[in-house]
């Protein structure tokens, strides 16, 4: 046998493998997002950022911010129940590898380069949480809250879509659907998150 049918052997073989352990991944990932409502509430959210910052009437506008705190709320329960459920699987199943290269079996080759996607929801869990706006803010502030808020979102989804996939496909997704950097949305989160979640991933910047 060449050498070029081998090449075309292993690579077949590599594309099989990782096309396996995405669908196992995102099946994870639907078997625990499918009870809750996460998915549209966050999509009715980053649309209702937009639109209520477009209202030009102040009681108009307060009106839109009231309807989204209570979507904020639900989202805060809905995730909280998607990340616990998620954490009752093993570490094994929930590891994600932060190496560049997007090879089948990396996490479990090389532990040490990954990180705990139990973890990383439950951190997100309580960014969303923190970054729920309190109610009689003026404006202003509640702009800076609605645009935390959906930095955390972002970064969130990236989270997930780096577990389904790879981080390269999870940070090409946020230019096309949202285009946004995935740096622009790491500094633009809370402080406090953007600490927790480089420490998880092993970026010291």
């Amino acid at each position: 046998m060449s050498g070029l049918s081998w090449i075309l052997i292993i690579g077949a073989g590599i594309f099989w493998l990782q096309t396996n352990e995405q669908r196992r991944r995102m099946g994870l990932l639907a078997k625990h997002l499918a009870p809750t409502r996460v998915e549209k509430i966050l999509g009715t959210l980053i649309d209702g950022y937009l639109k209520a910052l477009e209202f030009q009437d102040p009681e108009r506008q307060q009106h839109a911010w009231n309807a989204l705190g209570r979507q904020e709320q639900e989202l805060v329960e809905h995730f909280q129940r998607f990340a616990d459920g998620f954490a009752t699987e093993s570490a094994e199943a929930t590891r994600v590898s932060t190496l560049p290269l997007g090879l089948p079996l990396l996490d479990r080759i090389l532990p040490a380069y990954t990180f705990d996607m139990r973890q990383a929801l439950a951190l997100h869990a309580q960014a969303i949480r923190a970054a729920c706006a309190p109610e009689g803010l003026d404006a202003a502030a509640r702009r800076d809250f609605a645009f935390t808020m959906t930095a955390e979102l972002l970064l969130m989804q990236h989270t997930c879509h780096w577990f389904g996939k790879t981080r390269t496909i999870a940070s090409i997704r946020l230019v096309t659907r949202h285009k946004t950097q995935y740096e622009q949305v790491v500094a633009s989160v809370a402080p406090t998150t953007r600490r927790a979640y480089l420490k998880l991933i092993g970026d010291s910047n």
